[in-house]
């Protein structure tokens, strides 16, 4: 099988943005891709380990949180793309760009897990501000708004998580 083009080469891009602006935005949008990776599969996973009383609403808000991050790689996937890069795709590879790790494998009491989906949201919201400003500053307003719309889903996960995580107003606190 040929290879077209390596994945170090970024093509010109039919939207005019420079090489200069490009070559600086697209290894923080690959970071981000493999990191989004790393939190589907994560909740993928704790949506096929969750057990408990709470089982059946858990299972279905892990199950549309893996569906939504899974939209989010795409769309983050098509930007690079359209800025004439390639996404990194291989998972071993993502792996080692990604500022997420794997949980790692085995089951897990569920507090833990939702509280490792807490937190790498938050990570993955810290990363975006970051990217968002570089996209702004290099007057990349298409990158930025992609971003911006993933931030406020990422946002409101964690937001959602926290609650899960909360105190559960319904138990006796007296013993």
């Amino acid at each position: 099988m040929g290879l077209l083009r390596s994945k170090s080469t970024i093509e010109p891009n039919p939207i005019h943005l420079s090489s200069e602006v490009v070559q600086q935005l697209i290894p923080e949008l690959d970071r981000h891709v493999a990191s989004l990776f790393i939190l589907f599969h994560q909740y993928q996973k704790h949506h096929w380990l969750v057990e408990g009383p709470q089982f059946m609403d858990i299972h279905k808000f892990l199950g549309e949180h893996y569906e939504q991050v899974h939209e989010q790689v795409d769309q983050v996937a098509e930007r690079m793309t359209a800025l004439g890069g390639i996404p990194t795709s291989n998972p071993v590879e993502q792996a080692k760009i990604a500022y997420l790790e794997h949980e790692g494998e085995g089951t897990y009491p569920i507090r833990d897990m939702l509280t490792l989906d807490r937190q790498h949201e938050g990570t993955i919201a810290v990363q975006l501000r970051k990217t968002i400003k570089l996209a702004m500053d290099l007057g990349d307003y298409g990158t930025e708004t992609v971003l911006k719309s993933i931030l406020v889903d990422v946002e409101d996960r964690a937001h959602h998580l926290d609650h899960f995580l909360g105190e559960d107003s319904l138990e006796d606190g007296r013993k």
